[in-house]
């Protein structure tokens, strides 16, 4: 029964429009009880809940998807959703799902319960606007502080493939070990780049699978089955009462390929 409940808020935030990250941020808004801080304008704008539990993490995502274009003649219209063998992917010829990232969003808002901080941002899609606003104006150093100090590490909801884990240049090995452990996922490389590059400035962070591939493309699909592992697996990872502070004691130097 929660799987199945799962799955349906997943389809939910995949039917949001993909040109307009608005009803993202208007789900998370209206959650009742919650003290909620939402800033700054399209694309440089991040929504904001802290959470209440000790040892807690901020668990973020991105609203935005590659398409997005509030002032496109489509800025209304769903994603055409297919779903077939367990795998979402879409009807259009032209457009995706926006599993990237709204995948991620779906995690955010069924772990929302576990009183870990959440974060989403704008932008990520345009070089991470939002994160990079959110850490270097200084309208928001209450909340950059906030992110940095006051929880044990990051984890982003935000990568490809079904096991993967990406740390880049905000892992020690410390915390590659602890994430190995945790997931049983491997780390493929270190280059790229996602929002808690900008976000860890004194804590480690990692990304995860959400079991999209072929993003940025009309021929994006997600499997449900690996979206719905990763998501397990920080139900129990993050139920803990006792999750480890991994402080960032370096930033190793990362290059991208070419």
């Amino acid at each position: 029964m929660e799987e199945t409940n799962d799955i349906e808020v997943l389809r939910s935030f995949l039917e949001v429009p993909l040109y307009n990250s608005d009803a993202i941020f208007k789900r998370f808004l209206q959650l009742p009880d919650r003290e909620i801080i939402f800033r700054g304008t399209r694309p440089a704008r991040f929504l904001y809940i802290g959470g209440q539990r000790t040892n807690r993490i901020l668990l973020v995502a991105h609203a935005d998807t590659v398409w997005d274009d509030p002032s496109s003649k489509n800025a209304g219209i769903k994603p055409e959703l297919l779903l077939s063998n367990g795998v979402f992917q879409s009807a259009n010829r032209i457009r995706g799902i926006g599993a990237d990232d709204r995948a991620g969003c779906a995690i955010l808002w069924l772990l929302k319960d576990l009183g870990h901080s959440l974060l989403i941002t704008d932008g990520e899609e345009k070089g991470g606007i939002g994160s990079k606003w959110l850490m270097n104006d200084t309208e928001n150093a209450d909340i950059a502080e906030e992110i940095n100090t006051e929880h044990q590490f990051m984890i982003q909801f935000d990568r490809r493939n079904g096991s993967d884990f990406k740390c880049y240049s905000v892992g020690t090995d410390e915390f590659r070990d602890y994430v190995r452990c945790m997931t049983n996922y491997t780390e493929p490389e270190r280059f790229s780049y996602t929002d808690i590059v900008t976000l860890c400035k004194q804590i480690t962070g990692v990304n995860l699978s959400v079991g999209y591939y072929k993003e940025h493309s009309r021929k994006e699909r997600l499997s449900i089955n690996e979206w719905q592992n990763t998501l397990n697996i920080c139900r129990r990872w993050l139920s803990a009462t006792d999750l480890p502070r991994f402080p960032l004691s370096h930033r190793a130097r990362v290059v991208s390929p070419g």
